[in-house]
């Protein structure tokens, strides 16, 4: 495809689909001009709708400890916590007991249900894993699965290892973090059950791209964030089937987790409140819930359209430019949420990041995300680049990039970088930060992949 992508004419999803905020935030570039700032880093953690940043406002003066307080606002604060479960469930397309817990996020909702989990059989789970459904089966008995070349291999290797025998768990994610690559979560919870396995599907990157189905698709459990969905509060959730849930380790022993307490022994609740120990985060699961309230009614055509086109866009563009590599995990063309995974020739993906956010004012993820063991089996060591994209997003975003990685391969740094502290930051920093917010170069973060 030519540059015709540019062409303002041929574009149909030019505005976002929904506001978010920090839609128009300025960015400072390293020459003392300002630009728009271009997210491109959704699937790390999305900006907050502005509907649902309305909401928090307008219901926190009821905010009060829940669950036993006769007062006021305590009663509604209850009542809004309480409701959220069903919104939530709704969303998710939840059968009607099940269980859904209030968590931190899509990482504690794993660490959760890995307590639960009976002990007698093993967890299943593919190679291409984000390390929250990874990390927590290490701790119990477990094996493992290399993705195939194409999705229907895989399948059929994840129904060869569960048909050894042995499994009780297929642990799977909805949708690659590091290539938006979706999985057939319905068929592969059909293999799952015919061999006498439940199955989990991480959908922290699917929720927010794609409707769920869980009663349909015959999902045991699910998990997703608040913070990649729109509501970054700080709640996730986990929404599936009581009776493990019931009869496995309470995940954070406190208060409210228990029906009675002697100084040397407990006996403790069923429901959620065995996993909710401690005052809850009722904010952000009311936040989490009218997330949910505000995509669910989205049209999914426009929806779809609208990420498509943009997903279209970049990868075309990308195309375009013999020095630049987009990877994915299967040869063949599988169904993808909004996120592109990219290297450049030549030049180390963090160093390539840095230059788009100094030279240019955009924001996208570069490093291992949170994924070794698929990024060692794509030859990418050392890590590489991830735009994503999402309600917010618009077309001038995929052209800021595109016109970003040409300036550079045509012109090369616009100024001298260095690595501090294991990141890219320019040799001398001119850009200024908010007062509330003193920027250290370096502290961008050392670690070896995103916390996403």
């Amino acid at each position: 495809m030519s540059n015709a992508i540019l062409d303002q004419t041929t574009l149909v999803s030019a505005d976002p689909l929904a506001p978010v905020l920090g839609g128009e935030l300025p960015a400072p570039l390293i020459d003392g001009t300002t630009v728009r700032y271009v997210n491109l880093d959704y699937a790390a953690s999305a900006p907050a709708l502005q509907e649902v940043s309305d909401y928090v406002q307008s219901v926190l003066p009821y905010y009060a400890s829940v669950h036993r307080g006769a007062g006021y606002a305590s009663q509604i604060s209850t009542s809004l916590y309480e409701n959220a479960r069903r919104i939530v469930r709704d969303f998710v397309g939840g059968r009607a007991d099940d269980a859904v817990i209030f968590t931190r996020n899509t990482t504690d909702s794993l660490n959760l249900l890995a307590g639960c989990v009976p002990s007698e059989g093993e967890v299943l789970y593919l190679d291409l894993e984000h390390h929250a459904n990874l990390l927590p089966w290490l701790q119990r008995p477990h094996r493992s699965v290399t993705a195939a070349d194409t999705v229907d291999a895989t399948a059929v290797a994840l129904d060869r290892e569960l048909a050894a025998g042995g499994i009780n768990l297929l642990a799977v994610t909805g949708a690659s973090n590091v290539t938006g690559e979706v999985l057939p979560i319905g068929r592969l919870a059909e293999i799952a059950h015919a061999h006498g396995a439940r199955i989990v599907v991480d959908a922290a990157q699917l929720a927010p791209h794609r409707r769920l189905d869980v009663s349909g698709d015959e999902i045991d459990y699910v998990a997703f964030s608040g913070h990649k969905l729109y509501a970054p509060y700080g709640a996730g959730v986990l929404v599936g089937r009581p009776d493990w849930l019931d009869a496995g380790t309470p995940h954070l022993a406190g208060g409210g987790a228990v029906k009675t307490v002697r100084v040397d022994s407990v006996s403790w609740a069923t429901g959620p409140a065995r996993h909710e120990g401690g005052s809850p985060n009722v904010l952000g699961a009311a936040a989490l819930a009218h997330a949910t309230q505000v995509i669910s009614g989205l049209s999914e055509a426009d929806w779809q359209r609208h990420e498509g086109e943009l997903r279209t866009a970049l990868i075309d563009g990308l195309s375009d430019l013999p020095e630049v590599t987009v990877h994915r995990i299967f040869s063949e063309e599988t169904d993808a949420i909004g996120v592109v995974n990219f290297s450049v020739n030549g030049y180390d993906a963090g160093l390539v990041a840095a230059y788009l956010s100094a030279e240019h004012g955009i924001g996208l993820r570069d490093g291992k995300f949170c994924a070794h063991p698929l990024l060692k089996r794509l030859g990418l060591p050392s890590g590489s680049l991830r735009a994503s994209f999402g309600l917010g997003s618009r077309q001038d975003d995929v052209e800021r990039l595109l016109g970003g990685l040409r300036a550079l391969i045509s012109n090369g740094l616009g100024t001298d970088y260095v690595v501090d502290q294991g990141r890219w930051v320019p040799a001398v920093e001119t850009r200024n930060f908010p007062e509330w917010a003193p920027h250290t170069p370096g502290t961008a973060g050392a670690a070896p992949c995103s916390t996403d």
